[in-house]
This record gives C-alpha cells, structure tokens and sequence, in this order.
C-alpha cells in the first residue's frame, strides 16, 4: 500500500500520509506549527464536530446538499462523537490566527470518513470536499467563536456540580465545628472571638458566590455566531440557515443557545469568554485564600496554630520521618494559580483583536477549558479527601480564646477602651490571661464576667442577648 497519497489545495499538491483521516490544510498546519504537542480539548472537539453536524442536517432539510452527501457528513459527526477518530485531531493549540487551521482539520476529517461511507478514497474531494460541503454556508469566523460558547458551557456543566460539593462539604464543616470557639485573627493578631464553624460556613458560602458568578456568565454565552460568516455580514449564508443549525445545537446539547442581536459584534468581540475566565480567577482567589487558610490553622503539629488536623494523603518528606504536609491544599494552590495565569492569556488575547475580528481565539479557548478542566478534575478530590476529613483540635482551639487578647474588646462596653487596653498590654507583658487579671483586680464577679465571655454571645451564636 502506498503510504502517501497526493491532495491539492489553493497553494499547490502536497503528500498526506494514506492512513490520515485529516487533509493537505492540516498537513500544512502540521508543518508550519510544531509548537507544544498539545492538542484541542476534546469538549472543543466535540463543539466543532456538533456544529458541522448541525449544518448538514440544516443543508439537507434547505437542498443545499444532496442527501446521501448530507447524510455520510453526519454519520462521520456521529462516529467521531461517538469517540472514534479522535487521533486525527492534529493540529497544535498554537496555530495560525483565527482557528482557520483547526477548523480545516474538522473539515478534512469529517469530509474524508464521509467519502469513506459513500464508497469513495480518502482525498477525493470531488464528490464530498470539506470546504464545498462540510463547511458551506460556513467560516472559520463564525464557527470557531461558536465552537467556544459550546464547549465553555458544556464545561461549565461539568463544573458547577464538583463546586456545589464542595461548598456542601466546607458548610457541614461549618455545622461540625459550630461549638469549636476559637481566637478570631485580623492582620494575624489576636482579635475577638469566632467559632471554627463559622470560619468554614464562610467558606462555603464563597464558594456558592462564585458559582453564582459563573452562572451569570452563561446568557452571553448562549448567544452564538453562526451565521454570521467572514466578518458578521451573514454572506453567503441562505435563510433559515442560522435558525436552524442553533435549533439543532439546543437539541444536542440541551442548551438554550440563541442568536446573538448583532453578528458583527459576535464575530468581533470575545467579552463572554472573557467574563467567564475572570468569574473562574475571582472564584481560585478565594481558593486560594481558604487553601492557605488551611494550611495556616493545620500548621504544626509542635511549633504551629495546629487547630485543625488535614487529613494525611502521603508521606510528607523524603528525608524527615513522621512528617505530613498539607499536600492536596498545597494542590489547590498551584492550580489555581494557573487558572489565573490562563486568565491573564485570556485578556491579553481579547484585547488583542483588530478591527472585524479577535484572531486569537485559539489561545483563548485552550486557557479557558483547560482553567476549568484542572478544576473539574480536582475540586472533588479535594472536597473528598482533604475537607471532609479535617477534624479539629477542640481543646488548643479553646486555650487561644482563653489567652487571645482580643478578649479585651469585649470589656469596651464595661470598663472602656483606654482600661481594656491597658489590661491587653498588661496581659501580654505578665502572660497572664486577660480574664485571670480581671479577677485578680475584682473588676467583675467570677458571675459577671461568665455572662460576658459567653462563647456564644460573643460570637454572635446568641442572638436572643
């Protein structure tokens, strides 16, 4: 068997290897962007497949394409939806502007399985091309835009769940540790009281915000582009095309996609992509903050807070025995910090459109999907492994209140600022509780100063004093 075959396109002939699926374009884009060896998302792969399948069956029900044509292009959607040929989706996350590349592989691919299905070779384009027909009424410009949409809310799906138990988890926390009175910090100094339990159900309410965030990302997202061809003009596109390719999307997808009020806007702007990489960079900025917290208040067991206890997933050291780190909170950290540098790309690429359209959508939607693939994938391993087994150390959490000197706060009411701090500084220099000094200086009864120091009314627990 030959182990080539010869395609032409615009630019001259070119060898394709025989047993490749893709075409000449992919090949050059082989070629010419041997960059990272990363490929497209498959959730990417499986948008971009969705709208070619859309478009046949839109072109079949407008005779725009021939049936049985119509027909081999969605079986070959349906195959590769199904999970075959996923090897042939080659072209690099770093290609030529625009997606042109990446959306001539889809092409190529579906184009030649179809010919395949019609009893035809690979390559011979004649009766199936992938420009003629598997991207008619078709441009990079409107369908790659699409393609992210699709797939940023198919993600999103997948997303949203895995945090929604993760906050459960950090607020049955909250619930668990609801009699943990502690030592309150600000500026990590003493401050006045709190209970661990309400540090916990604070995060877990964070967590809800920044779902919430995300949610509010997905009515822009749902509008689309298709349609709108080269530049958001709609050339060369027929009527009724647009209506139905997002009529068949929302059948597939069960998402309640809709064309976008001004297609030149659609091609142009990439605002709801950036939107939602930014909801996902607030949301790892709390993550962040609650993974550090953790590490803070489990930091010991000797020589740290040691409040609480995380559970232990792995030896901590290759050289200290015993040792156990704070390793899936240490995780969360560096993923989330890569979140936030994927923003970052995200941004620098939005801006960096010109005129009809943002040519760098390929970066974009790499950065974006895989900010929320790595959340995806860890986010329950974290609620499972790490928070759900943290349990707290009652007792030290105690010894902090009794010792803080924010205890003083509360005696403003009673004995004044300028005494409360002087009874701070007192309590600091003697290390004497602030308590202990009370009653040595009969400020208050033993009785009194219960009824003040009344864990649950000062943290708030108690509303009813």
């Amino acid at each position: 068997m030959k182990k080539t075959r010869i395609e032409k396109d615009s630019m001259g002939e070119k060898a394709v290897p025989s047993s490749a699926y893709y075409g000449i374009q992919t090949a050059r884009a082989l070629e010419n962007f041997p960059v990272s060896g990363m490929r497209a998302h498959p959730l990417f792969i499986r948008a971009y497949v969705l709208i070619k399948k859309a478009a046949a069956l839109t072109h079949e029900h407008l005779s725009l394409l021939e049936p049985d044509i119509a027909r081999a292009i969605v079986s070959a959607a349906d195959e590769v939806l199904n999970g075959k040929l996923a090897d042939q989706f080659v072209v690099d996350v770093f290609q030529a502007g625009a997606g042109t590349s990446f959306n001539m592989n889809v092409n190529e691919v579906l184009a030649n399985r179809a010919l395949e299905i019609l009893g035809d070779a690979r390559g011979n384009y004649k009766r199936v091309s992938p420009n003629d027909h598997v991207n008619r009424s078709q441009s990079t410009n409107d369908t790659f835009p699409t393609a992210m949409h699709v797939a940023s809310l198919m993600m999103l799906r997948e997303l949203l769940p895995v945090l929604a138990r993760l906050s459960l988890s950090l607020e049955d926390k909250g619930k668990a540790f609801s009699d943990v009175i502690k030592s309150g910090r600000t500026h990590l100094q003493d401050a006045v009281p709190v209970t661990l339990g309400q540090e916990f159900s604070a995060y877990g309410v964070v967590v809800r915000k920044g779902m919430v965030q995300l949610r509010a990302c997905e009515p822009a997202l749902q509008e689309i582009a298709i349609g709108g061809s080269a530049v958001g003009s709609g050339l060369n596109v027929p009527p009724g095309f647009r209506t139905r390719v997002i009529q068949h999307l929302h059948e597939m997808t069960g998402i309640a996609f809709r064309p976008a009020p001004d297609l030149f806007e659609a091609v142009q702007s990439r605002a709801a992509i950036v939107s939602l990489s930014g909801a996902l960079r607030t949301l790892c900025l709390d993550l962040i903050r609650i993974a550090n917290d953790l590490r803070l208040m489990g930091s010991g067991p000797r020589t740290g807070f040691a409040e609480i206890s995380l559970p232990a997933v792995q030896p901590g050291s290759s050289i200290m025995p015993g040792k156990v780190n704070p390793s899936l909170a240490e995780c969360l950290n560096m993923i989330c910090f890569q979140v936030m540098g994927n923003d970052l790309v995200v941004a620098m690429a939005s801006q960096a459109g010109q005129l009809e359209l943002n040519v760098m959508m390929p970066v974009m939607i790499h950065n974006l999907l895989q900010s929320m693939e790595i959340l995806k994938n860890f986010v329950p391993v974290f609620a499972e492994k790490c928070v759900a087994g943290i349990t707290a150390h009652k007792e030290r959490c105690r010894s902090y209140f009794e010792k803080s000197l924010g205890l003083a706060t509360i005696l403003n009411p009673h004995i004044g600022y300028l005494s409360a701090s002087q009874l701070a500084k007192e309590s600091e220099e003697k290390g004497i509780p602030i308590r202990d000094l009370i009653l040595q200086k009969k400020l208050m009864t033993p009785e009194e100063l219960d009824r003040i120091l009344d864990p649950d009314r000062i943290t708030g627990q108690d509303q009813s004093i």
